[in-house]
């Protein structure tokens, strides 16, 4: 009897342990971008289908270094992509989205040849087509959610709503206009 009540002891604390760890740890899909682009937004993301990788030889778009991108959409991307969308001059249709993901680069030390591999996770940024919702920046949302390793939380990107507007969206008209705002291009396979 009484080893049965030290085991209901120890199994309660355990429980407790556990359930504090997780309160503990941030729940990523509670994190808002200053323009209101929730990250819950886009669950399964890191389930669609790749897009393209992409890497950058500059710490341009990723914290302090280059870095290796997986650019992944869900279903509706994909099948805009698919249809010729935007080389067919038609627009990404409402519901359309796109998941960044960015890592620092690292080698494979146990490759035999020279090979960069995904290493620490830097950042998470999305795009959403919603023209309802969008209109100031042609339909898209854009938001940005940088990963500190130390903590394992996501912070949104930005200083308030005019984020999307002034920091996304003016390089994408610079570069991307003619493609409806997106510079990926879907990868031959």
């Amino acid at each position: 009897m009484r080893h049965e009540h030290i085991r209901s002891i120890v199994i309660v604390a355990a429980s407790i342990l556990v359930v504090g760890i997780t309160l503990a740890a941030q729940d990523r899909f509670t994190v808002k971008s200053p323009n209101g682009i929730a990250f819950s937004e886009f669950r399964g993301y890191d389930a669609w289908q790749v897009i393209a990788p992409s890497q950058t030889d500059a710490a341009l778009g990723c914290m302090t270094a280059p870095c290796i991108k997986s650019i992944n959409g869900n279903a509706a991307m994909i099948k805009a992509f698919k249809d010729g969308i935007p080389g067919n001059g038609k627009p990404f249709p409402d519901g359309a989205m796109m998941a960044k993901i960015e890592w620092a680069k690292t080698s494979n030390t146990a490759s035999p040849y020279a090979v960069t591999v995904p290493g620490a996770l830097n950042d998470i940024s999305f795009m959403v087509k919603d023209s309802k919702r969008f209109p100031d920046t042609d339909g898209w949302g854009y938001a940005q959610f940088r990963y500190n390793t130390a903590s394992g939380t996501f912070t949104p990107y930005g200083n308030g709503p005019a984020f999307s507007k002034a920091d996304c969206h003016q390089c994408h008209i610079r570069g991307a206009k003619a493609r409806d705002f997106v510079f990926t291009k879907y990868a031959q396979r």
